[in-house]
């Protein structure tokens, strides 16, 4: 019985509302992390780095930012790939404008930029919600993308329109740039990842994680239990942003290398979006199944018909890929519409019962 919780007793309130309820949880969370931190870089090569690991990694984390907007507090964005974008080129500008300044701290100052963004484009929120909320976000990805095209201080003047992530060293070795190595820029998005994640379900299990649950529920009866509907909903707006301008930051600094204004363009809020969907709503875990599942479908795709002896065109390829996603959301939205989390959790409540039925 892997999940026998006989003998495990809670004789406080702080055991019951414990962040692992039942001890195996936690030997779980240990075996992941050691599957991330040790054996996983062990055991891949520049390809799995840069096709499969970072991409889950930044994807899971702007994920995690937008869940914490719409799955936590209950507000709904279709601009997550343009405040990526504020986050990538406000670090873009960090280390131009001060050349000496750690990359790290760059990534987490960058931010804050986004998360001031999201909060001017979050104030419709007081006023509108639901689908028009939803359309108010996505003009600020229009406006956004706009801006990044038309302001070329944001990309130095360049010529090509472009950001170039040139070689930046931490204590001798380069993190960033054409000479940093894979496995260092895993570790170096690992490390952000973690302790950003960490934070996460540290204020979703808060203070602050109640009001925006209590506000995605019903905001008229927070507001008349004492709930600041302002405060709640800026709040989600600056926090989430927060996380996808870090996850911006390191989509170019740490992955692609370079970026240009479409790499940012409605596609990428898309993709986040349904990385949230299938993966579950209102969950921390959840964004990490998502991410998996839409970065590996696209790589199996090339990969696997290639090795059984089927002719394959990229172009096929792509439109397989679009139509399998679209496939699994309308699947998840019916069958399960709190996504592969809930699968999870089915999973984990059989493994507390078996080998009995009930």
């Amino acid at each position: 019985m892997l999940y026998r919780i006989a003998g495990q007793y809670k004789t406080s309130y702080e055991a019951d509302h414990a962040l692992f309820p039942v001890r195996q949880d936690a030997w779980l969370l240990v075996v992941i992390l050691a599957l991330a931190w040790i054996i996983l870089p062990a055991l891949a090569d520049d390809f799995v780095f840069q096709a499969l690991l970072i991409p889950v990694l930044i994807y899971s984390l702007a994920a995690l930012g937008l869940n914490l907007l719409t799955g936590y507090a209950g507000q709904l964005s279709l601009g997550t790939g343009a405040f990526m974008g504020v986050g990538a080129y406000a670090c873009f500008k960090l280390v131009t404008i001060f050349p000496e300044l750690n990359l790290f701290l760059a990534i987490f100052l960058s931010g804050f930029f986004s998360a001031a963004v999201g909060v001017a484009f979050g104030l419709p929120s007081l006023r509108i919600k639901g689908f028009y909320l939803a359309i108010a976000t996505l003009a600020a990805q229009f406006f956004l993308i706009w801006l990044f095209e038309k302001w070329a201080w944001l990309y130095n003047y360049a010529a090509s329109g472009a950001i170039q992530v040139y070689n930046i060293k931490f204590f001798g070795v380069y993190v960033a740039g054409p000479n940093a190595s894979s496995i260092t820029q895993y570790y170096v998005v690992l490390t952000i990842v973690t302790l950003m994640t960490a934070a996460a379900i540290n204020i979703t299990r808060g203070r602050i994680g109640r009001m925006w649950k209590a506000v995605r529920d019903m905001d008229i009866a927070a507001e008349l239990v004492g709930i600041n509907l302002v405060k709640a909903k800026l709040s989600a707006f600056a926090v989430s942003s927060y996380f996808v301008g870090v996850a911006g930051a390191l989509f170019v600094f740490l992955w692609r290398g370079a970026a240009e204004p479409n790499l940012f363009d409605v596609p990428l809020s898309f993709r986040v979006l349904f990385i949230a969907i299938i993966g579950g709503l209102g969950s921390v875990m959840g964004n990490y199944l998502g991410a998996i599942l839409i970065v590996a479908l696209p790589v199996l795709l090339n990969i696997v018909p290639g090795a059984l002896g089927i002719p394959i065109s990229s172009s096929t390829v792509e439109h397989l890929n679009v139509m399998i996603i679209g496939g699994l959301i309308i699947l998840f939205l019916i069958v399960e519409p709190l996504g592969l989390a809930r699968f999870w959790g089915i999973i984990r409540e059989k493994l507390i019962l078996w080998p009995f039925p009930h």
